[in-house]
């Protein structure tokens, strides 16, 4: 029997401003707040408090003109939200609209060549959206495993950013990668090349990524065991052309090399420091001091941190709101409520990339390090740039995943895809590739991105609409 596992927001409640919701697809911001109980609970009944925009000085009508902009069709946007002086002024979700979901439903049968439509309640499950609906990370998780070495540093786990990552990379420590440090690999400037999978499933195997698509950090998903293949890269050749970086320029190691692999073995560097693999150790330190009920992904390795290794480097489910959090909590200097969580000197360190990690070898505008970016500004239609270059942080996932934090407006924008979390083979979150809708756990729960398309969102074009209605 096939099994289609929803997680639901919506079981026991606690009722908050004395009234009492039911679970539904609702995108008002004027009902009262419900927040999930769960049986012994980490997570702490921290919520968002509302504001209207005309009370916080934003043009309402300006406003919705940039939630009509996230939410249009074929940009298959699951939620927007914006927060303001950290209350949460305006949120809009959306499922697949008609056109979309056609579209997916042949793209997806094709994909697994299974020869018959979808299971209408699949279909469903891209359909109903609310504030309850669970996205996925991707790649924004890594700015988490940013914040996640900070703790551990402020709590004598691990010494400094400076400090050589062979310390518990032991791998390492008897040949010259011993000199890279934990900075480096938070800023993915190792000097290590990245990784891509290869082959079919089951046989797929890690190779170096190919200059055509070694920006996208490098596919490991399909992978058994995500973690062996990461530690045991070698230091690439400095000072020549290397076929995977460039086919003109020589390759350096202090030249910016986006690559999964840098925030894998970080997840594995902060297991074998604290002694507590990725999720529990998130769990206790910081997804319960901020209410966040964060789940993360694992490889099908049978051993690993947690009968698979978490995937530090994607793939953290949680609800827009929670994501919003985090990045409030990065613009509160690392504190949250009466707690600093983080101290806020690491929390300057990641507010200096635009300064300290700018990218200079492609004469670009925008910066990467701490595992953050900054937003790489865009010409809109009045002639002007926006956001300054460097000004802007935000993490990033592949289809269109960002926290975008404005320092200056103290403002929070989140955006996510559409996802569904698909557990035909097991409860757990694990990453499993096949062709076989019901062997699929998770590689085919985005509608459109994972068939080789992808969202026409832009988070710079956001952030300008949403500037055009500050007063």
């Amino acid at each position: 029997m096939t099994l289609i596992f929803k997680i639901a927001k919506c079981r026991t409640m606690s009722i908050v401003a004395l009234s009492l919701m039911s679970c539904g697809d609702n995108s008002s911001i004027n009902e009262p707040l419900i927040i999930n109980e769960k049986e012994n609970s980490l997570y702490t009944d921290l919520i968002w408090e509302e504001e209207t925009p005309k009370n916080v000085g934003i043009d309402p009508a300006l406003l919705e003109n940039s939630f009509i902009y996230a939410l249009a069709d074929e940009t298959y946007t699951q939620a927007a939200i914006i927060i303001k002086d950290e209350k949460l002024i305006y949120e809009k979700y959306r499922g697949l609209e008609a056109n979309e979901l056609g579209f997916w439903n042949q793209s997806l049968t094709e994909y697994l060549e299974l020869g018959e439509e979808i299971p209408q309640e699949l279909q469903d499950g891209f359909i109903n959206r609310d504030r309850y609906s669970l996205a996925t990370s991707w790649s924004t998780a890594k700015s988490f495993v940013g914040i996640l070495i900070g703790i551990a540093i402020d709590q004598g786990y691990i010494q400094s950013v400076d400090e050589s990552a062979s310390t518990y990379i032991t791998e390492w420590s008897n040949d010259n990668r011993n000199q890279i440090t934990i900075r480096n690999l938070l800023d993915m400037r190792s000097g290590l090349p990245g990784l891509c999978a290869t082959g079919s499933q089951p046989n797929y195997e890690l190779e170096v990524c190919p200059y055509s698509i070694h920006w996208s950090g490098g596919n490991l998903t399909p992978v058994q065991n995500q973690l062996d293949a990461c530690i045991n890269r070698e230091i690439a050749e400095t000072g020549i052309i290397q076929s995977w970086y460039s086919s003109e320029r020589t390759w350096e190691k202090d030249y910016l090399l986006y690559s999964n692999c840098e925030a894998q073995v970080l997840g594995e560097l902060l297991f074998r420091a604290t002694g507590k693999d990725l999720q529990s150790y998130a769990d206790i330190n910081l997804f319960s001091k901020i209410g966040f009920e964060g789940h993360w992904w694992r490889d099908n390795e049978n051993n690993g941190q947690s009968n698979g290794n978490y995937l530090a480097y994607c793939c953290l489910d949680a609800t827009a709101r929670d994501f919003a959090k985090f990045g409030q909590l990065i613009l509160n200097n690392g504190s949250w409520g009466n707690e600093q969580i983080v101290s806020s000197s690491y929390v300057e360190k990641i507010k200096r990339i635009g300064i300290d990690s700018v990218v200079e070898e492609d004469g670009s505008y925008y910066s990467y390090g701490m595992l953050f970016w900054t937003l790489d500004p865009t010409q809109q239609d009045d002639g002007t740039d926006f956001p300054p270059a460097n000004k802007i942080l935000l993490t990033a996932g592949t289809d269109g995943q960002y926290i975008i934090l404005d320092i200056e407006n103290n403002m929070v924008l989140v955006r996510n895809s559409l996802y569904y979390p698909i557990q035909f083979a097991s409860f757990d979150r694990k990453m499993i590739a096949t062709g076989d809708l019901n062997a699929i756990n998770y590689p085919q729960t985005l509608p459109f991105g994972w068939f080789g398309n992808y969202s026409s969102f832009s988070p710079s074009v956001f952030l300008y609409l949403v500037s055009k209605s500050l007063n």
